[in-house]
């Protein structure tokens, strides 16, 4: 039960990641797709992020609320929210 609470914190934290990364990367025309597709990237980075990051600094004992789980669903669901943050804005 705790893996799925864990994981479920990285949907949470990638989501807000994204947001976070609307914020800090401003475009100079805004499309009305691009909040759900962010907070999507975002949780879909820190999922993979997350898991990454368990099976690379956990590996003895795999459990989602560890150290390596959260830092790498921080690390991963920035990266990819923001990479399509920076894309998008280089092709306007």
């Amino acid at each position: 039960m705790q893996n799925w609470i864990g994981i479920g914190i990285w949907i949470v934290m990638g989501g807000l990641l994204g947001l976070a990364s609307k914020l800090l990367v401003s475009l100079p025309k805004e499309s009305p797709g691009h909040t759900t597709l962010l907070v999507i990237l975002g949780a879909l980075g820190s999922v993979v992020g997350g898991m990454l990051g368990v099976g690379l600094l956990q590996f003895y004992e795999p459990n989602a609320l560890s150290l390596g789980g959260m830092i790498g669903a921080l690390v991963l669901g920035l990266f990819m929210a923001s990479m399509y943050r920076w894309s998008i804005k280089s092709l306007t």
